[in-house]
C-alpha cells in the first residue's frame, strides 16, 4: 500500500539565521577586548585554512583572541572616525579593515607578536582558481603512482591516459598546469593526487594599536590612509 504524502515526519527545529542579535554580540565581545588586551593588530591571510587557523588560535588563547568576519560590524564596534571610535586613535586601524583581515587582541610584547606571525608557514594543496607556483609536466608512459582503478577518473580529468596491461600509462607528454597561471578544477584535483602542496597559508600584520601608540607594517601603506576621518 502506497505511504500516505500526509503521512511526513516534520523537523520542528529551525536553524535560526545570523541576524541583529548576533552582530550586537560581536561588537560587544570586541569592545569588550579592546578594555581586556594591552594592544590590537589588524592582519591580513592568504589562502585561509580554517583547521590551521583554529589551531594557530588554540596556541595563542592564553595570552590572545582572534577575531574574524564582517568587515563592516568590526569597523562599528571600532568606531570608523574621530567622532565615534570607542578610543582615540583606534579608527585609523578601523579604516584598514578590507579585504580579507581580521583583529587581534593580545598582552604579548610586539617583539613576539612579529616573530609568531613572520615564522608562521602551512603548506597546503591548492584549490581552484590559485595561481600555479611553477609548471607541472608529466612525462609520457606508466604512472606507477596510480592504481588501475584511477584510469577512468584521471581520464575525467583530461589526462590522455590508458590501461597497459593493468598499468595506467600517458599516451603522450601532459601539462598539468603552468607557473602563473590560475589553476583549473582538474588541475587542482590531480595536484592533490600526485601530492604537489601550492597553497601557502600567511598570516601578515598591517598595523598595531595601543592606547600610546599606532604603528603601519605593511608596505606601500601611507598615514595618509588613516589620518582622515
Amino acid at each position: 500500500m502506497p505511504k500516505s504524502k500526509r503521512n511526513r515526519a516534520v523537523t520542528l527545529s529551525k536553524t535560526k539565521k545570523k541576524g541583529r542579535d548576533h552582530k550586537e554580540s560581536i561588537v560587544n565581545s570586541i569592545r569588550d577586548a579592546v578594555e581586556n588586551y594591552n594592544s590590537i593588530y589588524l592582519f591580513s591571510f592568504e589562502n585561509m585554512r580554517n583547521q590551521k587557523f583554529k589551531e594557530f588560535r588554540e596556541q595563542l588563547k592564553s595570552t590572545s583572541r582572534f577575531f574574524l568576519g564582517s568587515n563592516k560590524v568590526m569597523q562599528v564596534a571600532l568606531g570608523r572616525s574621530v567622532a565615534d571610535e570607542i578610543r582615540p586613535g583606534i579608527h585609523k586601524v578601523s579604516k584598514l579593515l578590507r579585504g580579507d583581515t581580521g583583529l587581534y587582541f593580545t598582552n604579548l610584547p610586539k617583539e613576539d607578536v612579529q616573530r609568531l606571525f613572520g615564522e608562521y608557514e602551512e603548506y597546503d594543496f591548492a584549490r581552484t582558481g590559485t595561481t600555479a607556483t611553477e609548471k607541472v609536466e608529466l612525462k609520457e608512459g606508466p604512472l606507477d603512482q596510480f592504481t588501475h582503478e584511477m584510469e577512468p577518473f584521471l581520464r575525467k580529468q583530461g589526462m590522455p591516459v590508458r590501461l597497459n596491461k593493468g598499468v595506467v600509462e600517458l599516451v603522450s607528454d601532459y601539462v598539468v598546469c603552468e607557473e602563473g597561471n590560475p589553476l583549473s578544477p582538474e588541475a587542482a584535483r590531480i595536484l592533490r593526487l600526485l601530492g604537489i602542496k601550492m597553497a601557502t597559508f600567511r598570516l601578515h600584520l598591517i598595523c598595531l594599536w595601543s592606547p600610546d601608540n599606532f604603528e603601519l607594517f605593511k608596505e606601500g601603506l601611507e598615514f595618509s590612509d588613516v589620518e582622515s576621518s
